[in-house]
């Protein structure tokens, strides 16, 4: 199996800045021992115009053998003679990707002790792999890199006999990549797609392969239009396997999705207040004043509800200040995605008695939410319908009667400053409705009122003199906690 890496330079950046990049020296050949033969690291070039690195992979095919391959691991042979007779010592498939993983583990991360600005910087790069699997065809090939920036993808056919072309091509290909990317990304693309082209893999498919993906497919996968097919090859289609990657890239699409429009606004105001600076984002300034007013609030047993995917809950967990964190969602699916981010699983005892995820609706009343100090709800109210409001109310202020109460809100009037917001529709396409500043102080205030609060109001992002702030907090403290205050209207009791 054999892929060179291609790049060519400058004086002021020299094509050899790839082996700081790879982390491997131009002047030498390495080798790397691998669980199926041998890895070779060479530079058939190194110049400052053009330097040029391969990796060849020398399978023992008696080690391919005894590792399984051919038995039902992973990806099956056609044939009962496959593990004898197969076109893995010469085709790149998963054992490559491997390969990649294992002799370029750093560059995969984009990791640069000695030189830490070059993993940010995009190169010139043409990648070639002269033998790869392609079932599914050049089509394939084009459907799966194409996406991802390239500007050129080539997948040449391999004929099955240059002699005979009335036999026609073969299922294989020489791929040519070329275009402008950071070197990571490259190889991150390729340690996911060299398996699913083949669409087999040399050992068994367990269940940490869906953090392998997610991983190597962090900012390209969610939103790639053959993610599913992509997914259901990396994963050998197990079926549990792909559903569970498949929630999960979706949790990340969504997070993207509202992500996209925050940057996109952010860099709007930036350039309107023409500096260089990178902005902070809405949602890191969102959640920096919820953390500013619990803290002047003296709060430290705090409820995050709608806590989502656990962002808010993972940087309560930052300030020790904060003694007891209790994230609560409707979705299984988000607080999943918010276990696997906090890594509950490898937390130590004395950090983990600190935190709590539960399931609930806010929509009705719910013991477990008495008795904290304060609660958050962060872009939450606007995803609820109207008529579901005031359960919510009830639920909250009536029932579990925190001190203190933060909500956060989308500022619609804020809305014409977004250029990349359509006139008329709202930020997220969940949300079933938007404030204006004067609606929701109204909310607020009888909200307030009925349940023995007061509330304030903060501004949250860039106060526009015209327009206001993109996002509006209220902070309700609570005043009167007499039993009259308790009184709910009809919707707010279902228990």
């Amino acid at each position: 199996m054999f892929l060179t890496i291609t790049t060519t330079g400058t004086t002021e950046h020299p094509a050899t800045d790839l082996g700081f990049l790879l982390h491997k020296h131009p002047g030498k050949a390495q080798a790397f021992a691998t669980s199926h033969g041998t890895a070779h690291v060479l530079y058939p070039e190194a110049t400052d115009e053009r330097c040029t690195a391969a990796l060849l992979l020398e399978v023992d095919p008696v080690a391919l053998v005894r590792r399984g391959q051919g038995k039902g691991r992973g990806g099956t042979p056609d044939a009962a003679l496959g593990q004898y007779v197969n076109d893995r010592p010469y085709a790149a498939s998963s054992l490559l990707a491997v390969a990649l993983s294992s002799v370029f583990r750093s560059a995969l991360k984009g990791q640069c002790a000695a030189r830490p600005e070059l993993p940010e910087r995009a190169l010139p790069l043409r990648i070639e792999v002269p033998v790869l699997p392609a079932r599914g065809g050049p089509e394939l090939v084009q459907r799966l890199f194409g996406p991802l920036g390239w500007a050129s993808v080539e997948a040449v056919p391999v004929r099955l006999d240059a002699e005979f072309p009335e036999w026609g091509d073969s299922r294989y290909v020489r791929l040519v990549l070329e275009g402008e990317l950071k070197l990571a990304d490259a190889l991150r693309q390729l340690y996911v797609l060299l398996p699913v082209l083949d669409d087999a893999k040399h050992y068994w498919v367990a269940p940490d392969e869906v953090d392998k993906l997610l991983r190597a497919g962090d900012g390209w996968l969610a939103g790639h239009p053959e993610h599913q097919l992509i997914t259901a090859r990396y994963l050998s289609r197990r079926r549990g396997l792909t559903r569970d990657a498949m929630e999960r890239l979706e949790l990340v699409r969504l997070a993207e999705a509202d992500g996209s429009e925050v940057e996109e606004i952010d860099n709007a105001v930036d350039e309107s207040q023409d500096t260089e600076e990178r902005p902070v984002p809405l949602a890191v300034q969102r959640r920096d004043a919820i953390l500013a007013a619990l803290r002047a609030a003296g709060a430290q047993r705090v409820l995050d509800l709608g806590c989502g995917q656990g962002q808010l809950v993972q940087e309560l967990l930052k300030d020790v200040a904060f003694t007891e964190i209790t994230g609560v969602d409707v979705s299984m699916r988000a607080l999943t995605v918010a276990a696997r981010r906090l890594r509950l699983d490898r937390m130590g005892e004395r950090q983990a008695a600190r935190v709590t995820l539960f399931q609930g609706s806010l929509a009705y009343t719910d013991k477990r939410l008495a008795g904290y100090d304060a609660a958050v709800l962060s872009e939450v109210i606007e995803h609820l319908d109207l008529p579901r409001l005031p359960a919510l109310e009830y639920a909250v202020f009536g029932s579990a009667r925190p001190r203190t109460v933060l909500v956060t809100t989308p500022n619609v009037e804020y809305n014409v400053r977004w250029e990349s917001l359509p006139a008329g529709h709202v930020r997220h396409g969940d949300h079933r409705f938007e404030w204006t500043r004067d609606e929701f102080r109204a909310w607020a205030g009888e909200t307030a009122g009925r349940y023995g609060y007061e509330a304030a109001f903060l501004p949250v992002g860039p106060d526009d003199p015209e327009v206001g702030p993109p996002t509006q907090m209220a902070v309700f403290t609570l005043v009167n906690d007499s039993e009259s205050a308790n009184e709910s209207p009809k919707e707010g009791k279902a228990a």
